[in-house]
């Protein structure tokens, strides 16, 4: 079964609570940032939800789908 990773971005949402670029971020909010998310990613393993952990190519493939009895499209 192929698994996927959908992004989305909202345009007109609300703004975000913190929402200062992370090169801004001092090197202990950058530190705990990391730290959450390995955290996370160990809760996500012991439940047996984690699939994998390989960062997001600047450009590549994308596919997208629409609907039932469509064929995927592959770019």
């Amino acid at each position: 079964m192929a698994k996927y990773l959908l992004l989305k971005h909202y345009r007109g949402a609300p703004a975000p609570v913190n929402n200062v670029p992370m090169d801004q971020w001092s090197q202990e909010e950058i530190s705990a940032h990391i730290q959450f998310m390995s955290d996370f990613a160990d809760k996500l393993t012991a439940t047996g939800e984690f699939v994998d952990g390989q960062a997001l190519a600047q450009e590549g493939t994308w596919v997208r789908y629409d609907g039932e009895g469509k064929p995927p499209v592959t770019d």
